[in-house]
C-alpha cells in the first residue's frame, strides 16, 4: 500500500476494536469522541502531508518501489541524511512541533533496529528467528504506514523497590507460552499516541541484570489484540471554538497507561524472548541517534514557533524594554543552538562500515537531551513574563462577536501600531493556550523528561558519552607546569 492518506488512517481507527479509557469512559472511535477527535485530524493531516510535500516526505521502497515515508529511510549517504531531515522538519510543522510522538519517531526508531539485525541475532545467531521477525516488520510497518505507539517505562510503585526487577509483579513479564505464542502480563507507561495508533511495541530499555529472562522481552502487537487495555491520562483537548483554543483543540496526542492482562504475542511478532544479553546490546543497532535526531528537528520547529510567538506578542503590546528584548534573545539563542547541533550533526554525519547505514554525529546532538528538557520549561516561563497580565485579557470568539460589547472591545483591548483586537486576542489567546491551559501542563510535564530527564543525560554525558581526553590533558599539562615551577 505505501504512505496512506489521512481518509486512510482514520478508517483504519475507526475499524480496530480497541479498549482504551478517557476521562473515565471507553472510547470506541476515537475518530468522533469529543475527547480525541480534534488529535485524530490533527494527525489525520500529518498523513496528508506527506502526499502534498511529497518531494521532500516520501521515498521509494528499496524493494517493491511503492512511496513510503521518509521517516523509514535507511540512509545510505550524507545526502540521505540531509535529505531526511528536510522531510522530518516539513512533517514536525503539522504540528508546530507541539506532537512529540508523530508516527514519524517510532519510524526512525524501527529503522535504526531493523538496519542491524546482526544485533538482535546475538553473537552466535541465537535469535536468528527474533532477527528476521524485526526485519520482516520493519517492512510491514513502512509498507502499511502503521501509526505505532510504544511503552518504555516501569511503572512506579515503590522507589524503594521499583529497581529490582527480579520478581517484580508490576512490570510486564512473561508468564508462560501457548501454541501461538508467548504469554505476558504487567503494566508499561508511557504510551503517547496511545488512541491514534494501529500497533504498540515492547522493545529495551534499562539494562536489566542476570536471571531476569522473563523480562527481556521486545515485540509488536495490533491494539485490538486481547488482553491489551489503556487507561488514558485526563483529557486536555478543548472542544471549544479553535479561534479560543487553537492548540488544545488540535494537539493533544494523549498518553497512556498500558496493561497487559496476560496477552498472547504471536510467534511471528516476537524479536526478542528471554536473552538479557541481546536486551542489554540493541543500542549497538544505532537507533538512539536517529531517535535523537527525530526528537531534536521536532524541537527546533517548537522552539521556532514559539519564539515568533513571543515576538508578535511583544511587537502587538509595543514591549521593545530591555528585559523583553533580552528574554527575546535568550530565545533566539536557543534556537540556533539547536539548529547549529542539527547541522552540525548531519554535516559530520559517519558510515557504519559493515552495512553502508548512515548515521548523524553523535556528539553534536547527545547535549541536546539534556539541554532541551532544560530550555522548554523556560521558554513557558518567557512567554509567561512577556504576556504578563496580557494573557488574561484576551476576549473570546463569541465576545468579538457581540454587537454590544464589541464596540467596546475594539476601543480598550487593540494593540499597538495599529494592531486590531481580533489579531490582539488571537495571538494571546495563542499564548495562553501555550503556557496555561491543560495541554500547556502536560507540554511542560512531557519536555521535562521527553528523553528521560536533564538530570540522568547530563549523568550520562559525564559518565560516558562525553570526551574527556583533552580536559584531562589540559589540567595534566597544567599541574606537570606547577610541578616545574615549584622545582
Amino acid at each position: 500500500m505505501g504512505a496512506r492518506t489521512g481518509a486512510q488512517f482514520l478508517e483504519g481507527l475507526r475499524s480496530t476494536n480497541r479498549t482504551l479509557w478517557v476521562d473515565g469512559e471507553q472510547v470506541s472511535d476515537p475518530t468522533s469522541h469529543p475527547a480525541t477527535r480534534g488529535g485524530a485530524a490533527s494527525l489525520a493531516a500529518i498523513f496528508d502531508r506527506q502526499h502534498t510535500y511529497a518531494d521532500e516526505c516520501l521515498v521509494p521502497d528499496p524493494e517493491t518501489g511503492e512511496a513510503i515515508n521518509i521517516s523509514h529511510m535507511f540512509p545510505r549517504s550524507k545526502d540521505d541524511l540531509f535529505r531526511r531531515h528536510a522531510g522530518l522538519t516539513r512533517l514536525s510543522e503539522g504540528t508546530m512541533g507541539l506532537m512529540g510522538r508523530t508516527p514519524d519517531y517510532m519510524n526512525m526508531k524501527f529503522s535504526g533496529f531493523a538496519s542491524a539485525p546482526w544485533v538482535w541475532a546475538g553473537a552466535d545467531n541465537r535469535n536468528e528467528r527474533g532477527a528476521a521477525n524485526m526485519v520482516d516488520y520493519q517492512k510491514e510497518l513502512r509498507r502499511k504506514d502503521i501509526s505505532l505507539t510504544h511503552t518504555i517505562i516501569q511503572p512506579t510503585v515503590d522507589k524503594r523497590t521499583d529497581t529490582q526487577v527480579l520478581g517484580n509483579k508490576v512490570t510486564i513479564r512473561k508468564v508462560g507460552e501457548t501454541a501461538d505464542g508467548i504469554v505476558v502480563r504487567g503494566g508499561r507507561v508511557l504510551a503517547t499516541l496511545a488512541p491514534f495508533a494501529d500497533e504498540t511495541t515492547v522493545y529495551p530499555a534499562l539494562p536489566l541484570p542476570p536471571g531476569a529472562g522473563e523480562y527481556a522481552l521486545a515485540f509488536a502487537i495490533p491494539l485490538d489484540t486481547p488482553g491489551l487495555k489503556f487507561l488514558c491520562r485526563d483529557s486536555a483537548s478543548s472542544t471549544a471554538d479553535p479561534f479560543d483554543k487553537p492548540l488544545s483543540s488540535h494537539f493533544d496526542e494523549q498518553d497512556a497507561f498500558c496493561i497487559f492482562d496476560d496477552v498472547v504475542v504471536p510467534w511471528n511478532r516476537i524479536f526478542l524472548d528471554g536473552d538479557v544479553d541481546i536486551y542489554n546490546s540493541t543500542r549497538e543497532t544505532g537507533f538512539a541517534i536517529h531517535m535523537t535526531a527525530q526528537s531534536t528537528t521536532r524541537a527546533l520547529t517548537k522552539l521556532e514557533f514559539a519564539y515568533g510567538l513571543a515576538s508578535r506578542m511583544a511587537a502587538m503590546i509595543g514591549d521593545h524594554t530591555p528585559g523583553t528584548v533580552e528574554m527575546l534573545g535568550e530565545l533566539a539563542c536557543y534556537t540556533q543552538v539547536t539548529r547549529n547541533a542539527l547541522e552540525l550533526s548531519l554535516e559530520h554525519g559517519w558510515e557504519r562500515e559493515r552495512d553502508g547505514m548512515w548515521f548523524p554525529n553523535s556528539a553534536a546532538l547527545d547535549p541536546m537531551r539534556a539541554l532541551l528538557a532544560m530550555w522548554m520549561p523556560r521558554v513557558a516561563e518567557i512567554i509567561t513574563l512577556i504576556g504578563s497580565h496580557n494573557l488574561l485579557t484576551t476576549p473570546t470568539r463569541r465576545q468579538l462577536d457581540d454587537p454590544a460589547v464589541r464596540p467596546l472591545i475594539d476601543e480598550m483591548l487593540h494593540g499597538a501600531d495599529g494592531t486590531t483586537a481580533d489579531e490582539r486576542s488571537a495571538v494571546f489567546r495563542m499564548a495562553w493556550d501555550f503556557v496555561g491551559s491543560a495541554l500547556a501542563g502536560r507540554g511542560f510535564l512531557y519536555e521535562r523528561f521527553y528523553l528521560t530527564s536533564a538530570a540522568r543525560n547530563k549523568q550520562m554525558m559525564h559518565m560516558g558519552l562525553f570526551d574527556r581526553s583533552r580536559a584531562n590533558a589540559l589540567v595534566d599539562d597544567m599541574l606537570a607546569r606547577a610541578r616545574a615551577t615549584t622545582a
